[in-house]
Protein backbone atom coordinates (compact mmCIF):
# COMPACT_ATOMS: atom_id res chain seq x y z
CA UNK A 1 0.00 0.00 0.00
CA UNK A 2 1.45 3.53 -0.57
CA UNK A 3 2.37 4.97 2.07
CA UNK A 4 2.29 9.10 2.88
CA UNK A 5 2.16 11.37 5.22
CA UNK A 6 -1.16 13.88 3.58
CA UNK A 7 -3.67 12.39 1.34
CA UNK A 8 -5.22 14.88 -0.62
CA UNK A 9 -8.69 13.92 -2.31
CA UNK A 10 -10.30 15.99 -4.90
CA UNK A 11 -8.10 18.45 -7.89
CA UNK A 12 -10.40 21.80 -7.38
CA UNK A 13 -9.54 24.80 -6.45
CA UNK A 14 -9.39 23.77 -2.78
CA UNK A 15 -7.60 20.81 -3.70
CA UNK A 16 -5.02 22.26 -5.63
CA UNK A 17 -4.19 25.27 -2.91
CA UNK A 18 -3.53 22.71 -0.39
CA UNK A 19 -0.94 21.03 -2.62
CA UNK A 20 0.68 23.94 -3.43
CA UNK A 21 1.44 24.45 -0.03
CA UNK A 22 2.56 21.20 0.99
CA UNK A 23 5.40 21.37 -1.83
CA UNK A 24 7.06 23.53 1.00
CA UNK A 25 6.04 21.49 4.44
CA UNK A 26 8.77 19.03 3.99
CA UNK A 27 5.74 16.63 4.30
CA UNK A 28 5.16 13.52 1.94
CA UNK A 29 1.65 13.80 0.15
CA UNK A 30 -0.01 12.13 -2.38
CA UNK A 31 -3.70 14.11 -4.44
CA UNK A 32 -6.45 11.76 -5.74
CA UNK A 33 -8.93 13.11 -7.81
CA UNK A 34 -12.13 11.21 -9.14
CA UNK A 35 -11.84 13.00 -12.08
CA UNK A 36 -10.03 11.46 -15.50
CA UNK A 37 -8.88 15.59 -16.24
CA UNK A 38 -8.23 18.40 -14.77
CA UNK A 39 -10.85 20.75 -13.91
CA UNK A 40 -12.44 20.08 -11.10
CA UNK A 41 -16.55 20.77 -11.21
CA UNK A 42 -15.65 23.28 -13.60
CA UNK A 43 -15.46 20.61 -16.68
CA UNK A 44 -18.70 19.56 -15.68
CA UNK A 45 -20.96 23.11 -16.02
CA UNK A 46 -23.15 23.57 -18.21
CA UNK A 47 -21.99 24.89 -22.13
CA UNK A 48 -23.63 28.11 -22.02
CA UNK A 49 -22.39 29.25 -18.42
CA UNK A 50 -20.04 31.68 -19.81
CA UNK A 51 -17.17 33.93 -18.05
CA UNK A 52 -18.99 37.06 -18.51
CA UNK A 53 -21.53 35.45 -15.86
CA UNK A 54 -19.34 33.22 -13.57
CA UNK A 55 -18.74 34.76 -10.15
CA UNK A 56 -15.12 36.10 -9.80
CA UNK A 57 -12.09 33.09 -10.79
CA UNK A 58 -9.83 34.11 -7.59
CA UNK A 59 -5.87 33.48 -8.61
CA UNK A 60 -4.97 30.44 -7.07
CA UNK A 61 -1.60 30.56 -5.28
CA UNK A 62 1.43 31.46 -7.05
CA UNK A 63 -0.01 31.85 -10.30
CA UNK A 64 -2.47 34.80 -11.91
CA UNK A 65 -5.70 33.77 -13.56
CA UNK A 66 -5.53 35.86 -16.78
CA UNK A 67 -9.33 36.45 -17.69
CA UNK A 68 -10.35 35.00 -21.07
CA UNK A 69 -12.77 36.58 -23.34
CA UNK A 70 -15.88 37.19 -21.64
CA UNK A 71 -17.74 34.81 -24.29
CA UNK A 72 -15.14 31.71 -23.42
CA UNK A 73 -17.32 28.98 -21.65
CA UNK A 74 -16.34 28.74 -18.10
CA UNK A 75 -16.09 24.90 -18.66
CA UNK A 76 -13.03 24.94 -20.75
CA UNK A 77 -11.51 28.53 -19.27
CA UNK A 78 -10.96 26.82 -15.78
CA UNK A 79 -10.04 23.46 -16.40
CA UNK A 80 -7.56 25.41 -18.95
CA UNK A 81 -5.72 27.02 -16.15
CA UNK A 82 -6.12 24.39 -13.58
CA UNK A 83 -4.31 22.15 -15.80
CA UNK A 84 -1.51 24.73 -16.50
CA UNK A 85 -0.98 25.32 -12.31
CA UNK A 86 -0.40 21.82 -12.82
CA UNK A 87 2.24 21.26 -14.93
CA UNK A 88 3.84 24.82 -13.54
CA UNK A 89 4.11 23.87 -10.69
CA UNK A 90 4.45 20.10 -10.54
CA UNK A 91 1.40 18.64 -8.98
CA UNK A 92 1.48 15.00 -9.70
CA UNK A 93 -2.24 14.43 -9.57
CA UNK A 94 -3.43 10.51 -9.50
CA UNK A 95 -6.42 10.32 -11.78
CA UNK A 96 -8.95 9.23 -12.34
CA UNK A 97 -9.15 6.97 -8.57
CA UNK A 98 -12.65 7.39 -6.75
CA UNK A 99 -11.74 7.21 -2.95
CA UNK A 100 -14.44 5.01 -1.37
CA UNK A 101 -14.14 4.92 2.09
CA UNK A 102 -11.48 6.96 4.49
CA UNK A 103 -10.96 4.20 8.27
CA UNK A 104 -8.83 3.70 10.87
CA UNK A 105 -5.66 1.83 10.40
CA UNK A 106 -5.31 0.93 14.03
CA UNK A 107 -2.22 2.43 14.33
CA UNK A 108 -3.10 6.16 14.59
CA UNK A 109 -3.10 5.86 11.06
CA UNK A 110 -5.53 6.60 8.55
CA UNK A 111 -6.73 3.90 5.44
CA UNK A 112 -8.11 6.00 2.43
CA UNK A 113 -9.60 3.11 0.16
CA UNK A 114 -10.30 3.86 -3.38
CA UNK A 115 -11.34 1.85 -6.58
CA UNK A 116 -7.41 2.02 -7.40
CA UNK A 117 -6.27 0.66 -4.02
CA UNK A 118 -5.70 1.69 -0.74
CA UNK A 119 -3.56 4.37 0.49
CA UNK A 120 -1.85 4.74 3.93
CA UNK A 121 -1.76 8.17 5.72
CA UNK A 122 -1.11 9.55 8.82
CA UNK A 123 -3.71 12.95 7.77
CA UNK A 124 -6.10 14.02 5.35
CA UNK A 125 -6.93 17.26 3.55
CA UNK A 126 -10.54 16.78 2.29
CA UNK A 127 -11.26 18.99 -0.80
CA UNK A 128 -14.05 17.17 -2.51
CA UNK A 129 -16.74 19.96 -3.01
CA UNK A 130 -20.41 19.43 -3.56
CA UNK A 131 -20.85 18.81 -7.57
CA UNK A 132 -21.24 15.09 -7.05
CA UNK A 133 -24.12 15.58 -4.05
CA UNK A 134 -26.74 17.35 -6.01
CA UNK A 135 -29.81 18.20 -4.08
CA UNK A 136 -33.67 18.02 -4.77
CA UNK A 137 -35.84 18.44 -1.90
CA UNK A 138 -39.14 16.05 -1.80
CA UNK A 139 -42.69 17.24 -2.36
CA UNK A 140 -45.66 15.26 -2.45
CA UNK A 141 -46.98 13.33 -5.05
CA UNK A 142 -43.57 13.96 -6.87
CA UNK A 143 -43.33 10.23 -7.90
CA UNK A 144 -46.72 11.11 -10.10
CA UNK A 145 -45.47 13.87 -12.54
CA UNK A 146 -45.40 12.38 -15.87
CA UNK A 147 -43.12 15.43 -17.46
CA UNK A 148 -39.06 15.34 -16.93
CA UNK A 149 -37.45 16.83 -13.77
CA UNK A 150 -33.69 17.88 -13.77
CA UNK A 151 -31.28 19.59 -11.40
CA UNK A 152 -29.05 22.21 -12.20
CA UNK A 153 -26.05 19.45 -12.20
CA UNK A 154 -27.80 17.70 -15.43
CA UNK A 155 -28.86 21.17 -17.45
CA UNK A 156 -26.65 21.44 -20.90
CA UNK A 157 -28.51 24.69 -22.29
CA UNK A 158 -31.66 26.04 -23.07
CA UNK A 159 -32.27 24.03 -26.58
CA UNK A 160 -34.01 20.81 -24.81
CA UNK A 161 -36.60 23.08 -23.33
CA UNK A 162 -37.84 24.61 -26.83
CA UNK A 163 -41.77 24.61 -26.54
CA UNK A 164 -42.01 23.55 -23.10
CA UNK A 165 -43.95 24.80 -20.26
CA UNK A 166 -40.97 25.06 -17.06
CA UNK A 167 -40.57 25.54 -13.66
CA UNK A 168 -37.21 27.07 -12.27
CA UNK A 169 -37.27 26.01 -8.50
CA UNK A 170 -34.85 28.07 -6.41
CA UNK A 171 -33.63 31.42 -5.53
CA UNK A 172 -30.06 31.70 -6.24
CA UNK A 173 -27.47 33.08 -9.04
CA UNK A 174 -27.95 29.56 -10.97
CA UNK A 175 -31.87 29.44 -10.98
CA UNK A 176 -31.84 33.52 -12.50
CA UNK A 177 -29.33 32.61 -14.47
CA UNK A 178 -31.13 29.34 -16.48
CA UNK A 179 -34.46 30.97 -15.78
CA UNK A 180 -33.36 33.76 -18.23
CA UNK A 181 -31.72 31.41 -20.90
CA UNK A 182 -34.69 29.16 -20.98
CA UNK A 183 -37.10 31.96 -21.29
CA UNK A 184 -36.27 32.80 -24.96
CA UNK A 185 -37.14 29.40 -26.49
CA UNK A 186 -39.79 28.01 -23.80
CA UNK A 187 -43.83 28.27 -24.11
CA UNK A 188 -44.08 29.34 -20.42
CA UNK A 189 -41.45 30.23 -17.77
CA UNK A 190 -42.32 30.03 -13.86
CA UNK A 191 -40.28 31.13 -11.14
CA UNK A 192 -40.34 29.74 -8.01
CA UNK A 193 -38.56 29.53 -4.77
CA UNK A 194 -39.02 29.34 -1.11
CA UNK A 195 -38.45 32.20 0.44
CA UNK A 196 -38.93 36.17 -1.40
CA UNK A 197 -35.50 36.21 -3.39
CA UNK A 198 -33.15 39.48 -2.09
CA UNK A 199 -31.62 41.54 -4.82
CA UNK A 200 -28.70 43.85 -3.90
CA UNK A 201 -28.22 47.12 -4.93
CA UNK A 202 -25.14 47.82 -3.97
CA UNK A 203 -21.51 46.42 -4.83
CA UNK A 204 -20.12 43.13 -3.57
CA UNK A 205 -17.15 44.67 -1.16
CA UNK A 206 -14.90 42.37 0.72
CA UNK A 207 -16.73 43.52 3.90
CA UNK A 208 -19.94 42.27 2.96
CA UNK A 209 -18.05 38.63 1.46
CA UNK A 210 -16.88 38.68 5.25
CA UNK A 211 -20.68 39.01 6.50
CA UNK A 212 -21.32 36.39 3.91
CA UNK A 213 -18.34 33.60 5.31
CA UNK A 214 -19.41 34.34 8.65
CA UNK A 215 -22.63 32.98 7.56
CA UNK A 216 -21.97 30.13 6.91
CA UNK A 217 -18.88 30.13 9.63
CA UNK A 218 -21.38 29.94 12.64
CA UNK A 219 -23.66 27.01 11.42
CA UNK A 220 -20.24 25.61 11.24
CA UNK A 221 -18.99 26.24 14.56
CA UNK A 222 -23.09 25.66 16.00
CA UNK A 223 -22.24 22.09 14.53
CA UNK A 224 -25.20 22.04 12.06
CA UNK A 225 -24.90 21.13 8.11
CA UNK A 226 -23.07 24.05 6.00
CA UNK A 227 -25.57 26.43 4.04
CA UNK A 228 -23.66 27.19 1.06
CA UNK A 229 -21.99 30.21 0.26
CA UNK A 230 -24.14 30.64 -2.50
CA UNK A 231 -27.08 30.38 -0.55
CA UNK A 232 -25.97 33.07 1.72
CA UNK A 233 -25.21 35.71 -0.76
CA UNK A 234 -28.14 38.12 -2.61
CA UNK A 235 -28.31 38.24 -5.46
CA UNK A 236 -26.39 40.75 -7.96
CA UNK A 237 -28.53 43.28 -10.61
CA UNK A 238 -26.54 42.40 -13.91
CA UNK A 239 -26.73 43.76 -17.23
CA UNK A 240 -28.76 40.58 -17.60
CA UNK A 241 -31.00 40.51 -15.12
CA UNK A 242 -31.48 44.23 -15.53
CA UNK A 243 -33.11 42.85 -18.80
CA UNK A 244 -34.76 40.33 -17.81
CA UNK A 245 -36.35 42.52 -14.84
CA UNK A 246 -37.35 44.84 -17.79
CA UNK A 247 -39.01 41.81 -20.02
CA UNK A 248 -41.18 40.60 -17.07
CA UNK A 249 -39.44 37.46 -16.33
CA UNK A 250 -38.47 37.56 -12.74
CA UNK A 251 -42.06 37.42 -11.54
CA UNK A 252 -41.17 34.89 -8.58
CA UNK A 253 -44.04 33.31 -6.96
CA UNK A 254 -43.90 30.94 -3.73
CA UNK A 255 -43.35 27.44 -3.51
CA UNK A 256 -45.83 25.21 -4.25
CA UNK A 257 -47.68 22.57 -1.96
CA UNK A 258 -47.23 19.29 -4.45
CA UNK A 259 -46.48 18.07 -7.81
CA UNK A 260 -49.68 16.21 -9.76
CA UNK A 261 -48.89 14.38 -12.87
CA UNK A 262 -49.32 17.41 -14.81
CA UNK A 263 -47.87 20.07 -12.90
CA UNK A 264 -47.82 21.56 -9.86
CA UNK A 265 -50.03 22.44 -7.58
CA UNK A 266 -50.51 25.88 -4.65
CA UNK A 267 -51.84 25.19 -1.26
CA UNK A 268 -54.79 27.48 -2.32
CA UNK A 269 -55.39 24.73 -4.93
CA UNK A 270 -54.29 26.85 -7.89
CA UNK A 271 -52.81 24.49 -10.25
CA UNK A 272 -50.23 25.38 -13.67
CA UNK A 273 -49.73 22.49 -15.99
CA UNK A 274 -45.89 22.15 -16.95
CA UNK A 275 -43.24 19.75 -18.78
CA UNK A 276 -40.45 20.35 -16.96
CA UNK A 277 -39.54 21.15 -13.16
CA UNK A 278 -35.59 22.22 -13.47
CA UNK A 279 -34.07 22.28 -9.70
CA UNK A 280 -31.54 24.77 -8.71
CA UNK A 281 -31.76 23.62 -5.35
CA UNK A 282 -28.22 23.40 -4.68
CA UNK A 283 -25.91 20.97 -3.73
CA UNK A 284 -24.61 19.40 -0.25
CA UNK A 285 -21.12 18.22 0.81
CA UNK A 286 -19.08 14.80 -0.70
CA UNK A 287 -18.48 13.33 2.52
CA UNK A 288 -19.87 9.94 1.98
CA UNK A 289 -16.84 8.31 2.08
CA UNK A 290 -15.91 9.55 5.60
CA UNK A 291 -18.78 7.93 7.20
CA UNK A 292 -17.02 5.60 8.74
CA UNK A 293 -15.00 7.84 10.93
CA UNK A 294 -17.83 8.64 12.25
CA UNK A 295 -17.08 12.51 12.38
CA UNK A 296 -20.77 14.52 12.34
CA UNK A 297 -22.14 15.59 15.69
CA UNK A 298 -25.77 15.30 16.89
CA UNK A 299 -27.16 18.23 14.96
CA UNK A 300 -26.29 16.91 11.59
CA UNK A 301 -22.80 18.69 10.63
CA UNK A 302 -19.27 18.48 11.48
CA UNK A 303 -17.61 20.73 13.71
CA UNK A 304 -15.00 22.31 12.30
CA UNK A 305 -12.23 25.11 13.32
CA UNK A 306 -10.99 26.76 10.84
CA UNK A 307 -10.50 23.68 8.38
CA UNK A 308 -9.87 21.31 11.14
CA UNK A 309 -12.22 19.08 12.32
CA UNK A 310 -12.87 18.90 15.70
CA UNK A 311 -13.46 15.30 16.70
CA UNK A 312 -10.44 14.00 14.74
CA UNK A 313 -7.93 16.59 13.79
CA UNK A 314 -5.93 14.19 11.08
CA UNK A 315 -8.96 15.46 8.99
CA UNK A 316 -9.49 19.16 7.79
CA UNK A 317 -12.20 20.25 5.22
CA UNK A 318 -11.22 22.89 2.80
CA UNK A 319 -13.33 23.99 0.65
CA UNK A 320 -16.07 23.21 3.07
CA UNK A 321 -18.91 25.83 5.00
CA UNK A 322 -17.29 28.88 5.34
CA UNK A 323 -14.00 27.90 2.78
CA UNK A 324 -16.30 26.78 -0.09
CA UNK A 325 -15.56 29.74 -1.82
CA UNK A 326 -12.48 30.68 -5.01
CA UNK A 327 -10.38 33.05 -2.03
CA UNK A 328 -11.98 31.18 0.94
CA UNK A 329 -10.11 27.53 -0.42
CA UNK A 330 -6.90 29.06 -1.03
CA UNK A 331 -6.45 30.75 2.33
CA UNK A 332 -8.13 27.13 3.86
CA UNK A 333 -5.42 25.48 2.24
CA UNK A 334 -2.70 27.01 3.53
CA UNK A 335 -4.10 27.19 6.94
CA UNK A 336 -4.47 23.14 6.93
CA UNK A 337 -0.95 22.75 5.95
CA UNK A 338 0.15 24.69 8.89
CA UNK A 339 -1.96 23.06 11.33
CA UNK A 340 -0.88 19.25 9.78
CA UNK A 341 2.99 20.48 9.89
CA UNK A 342 2.30 21.16 13.48
CA UNK A 343 0.57 17.92 14.36
CA UNK A 344 2.44 15.90 12.35
CA UNK A 345 5.75 16.79 13.90
CA UNK A 346 4.79 17.10 17.58
CA UNK A 347 6.09 13.51 19.08
CA UNK A 348 3.80 10.63 19.57
CA UNK A 349 2.56 10.06 23.31
CA UNK A 350 4.10 7.36 25.20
Amino acid sequence: MPDTDVVVVGAGQAGLASAYHLRSSGLDFAVLDADAAPGGAWQHRWPTLRMATVHGIFDLPGMHFTPPPPDKPAAEAVPAYFAAYESEFGIDVQRPVAVTAVRNAGDGGLLVETDKGTWTTRALINATGTWTRPFVPYYPGQETFHGRQLHTAHYRGPAEFAGKRVVVVGGGTSAVQLLVEIADVAATTTWVTRRPPVFRDGPFTPAYGREVVAKVEARVRAGLPPGSIASATELAWTPQLLEARERGLLGRRPMFDRIVPDGVQWRDGTAQHVDVILWCTGFRPALDHLAPLRLRGPRGGIVVDGTRVIADPRIHLVGYGPSASTVGANRAGRAAVRELRALLAAPTPA
